[in-house]
C-alpha cells in the first residue's frame, strides 16, 4: 500500500463507527410504544400468539429488516407496527433511537421510541394470527421495580449435523493447523438476562433489556 491508496482507504472510513458485517446478523427493529394514560405515560405490549416463533411471548411490535421493503430501521418498526397492531404510520411520534443492541444469538435490534396518538388501545385492530393480545403497563411500574438477574452461557461448537445426522466440520480445524483446542466445544462469556414479573406475566430477555435501557436513562 501507498500513499495514495492509503488516503482512499482514509476516506472510506466510517465519520461514526457502526457494526461491522451487520449484514451476518439477523437484523430487526421494534418500536417501543408509549401511550399516554391520565397524564402517565404507558408502553403498550403485545403478547405473540401461540403457534408462532417464540410463542406466547411478550414483546414490543418489531421484525425482521426486509431491504426489497424498507429504506431504513425506522420503516421496519413503523411497518411491523402497522402489520401487527394496525396502528397508522401517522398515529406514531418517533421521538429517538437507543443504541443497537446485539443479542448472543446473532440478532441485532434497532429500537425507536414512539409516542402513540391514541387514546383508547381498545378500538386496535391486531392481527390476530400473529398476536394474542395486547395491553398497557406504567413506565413508572418498571422504574420502581428492578428486573432479576440471571445468566446463561453460550457455547462455541466447531462442528454441526447435517440432514442424514452425519456430524460434519464446519470449522476443518486440523485442516487449517489451529491449535488443537479449538476442535471441542469452547465456552463464550455469560450473557445477563433480565426478567420482570408483572401481573400480565414474565417480560424477559431482549424486550427487558429495552425497558431496563430506558430506566436507566430515566433514572441517570
Amino acid at each position: 500500500m501507498n500513499n495514495i491508496e492509503l488516503e482512499i482507504l482514509k476516506s472510506k472510513l466510517p465519520i461514526q463507527p457502526g457494526i461491522l458485517r451487520k449484514e451476518e446478523y439477523f437484523n430487526s427493529a421494534v418500536l417501543i410504544p408509549l401511550i399516554m394514560i391520565n397524564g402517565e405515560y404507558n408502553f403498550l405490549f403485545e403478547k405473540r400468539a401461540a403457534n408462532i416463533r417464540q410463542g406466547g411471548e411478550i414483546c414490543f411490535p418489531g421484525g425482521e429488516f426486509d431491504t426489497e421493503i424498507d429504506s431504513s430501521y425506522k420503516d421496519t418498526a413503523i411497518r411491523e407496527t402497522f402489520e401487527e397492531l394496525g396502528i397508522d404510520k401517522k398515529n406514531i411520534s418517533i421521538i429517538g433511537i437507543l443504541d443497537t443492541l446485539i443479542g448472543p444469538m446473532g440478532v441485532t435490534v434497532d429500537s425507536f421510541l414512539g409516542v402513540l396518538n391514541i387514546q383508547d388501545i381498545s378500538s386496535l385492530k391486531f392481527d390476530a394470527n400473529e398476536v394474542e393480545k395486547i395491553f398497557l403497563l406504567p413506565v413508572s411500574f418498571f422504574m420502581k421495580n428492578e428486573p432479576e438477574k440471571y445468566h446463561v452461557r453460550m457455547e462455541i461448537n466447531p462442528t454441526d449435523i447435517d440432514k442424514n445426522g452425519e456430524k460434519i466440520n464446519t470449522l476443518p480445524v486440523k485442516e487449517l493447523q489451529l491449535p488443537d483446542r479449538y476442535s471441542k466445544t469452547w465456552r463464550g462469556r455469560k450473557h445477563q438476562v433480565l426478567v420482570y414479573k408483572t401481573e400480565e406475566g414474565i417480560i424477559w430477555g431482549i424486550t427487558a433489556a429495552l425497558i431496563n435501557e430506558i430506566v436507566l436513562k430515566l433514572n441517570s
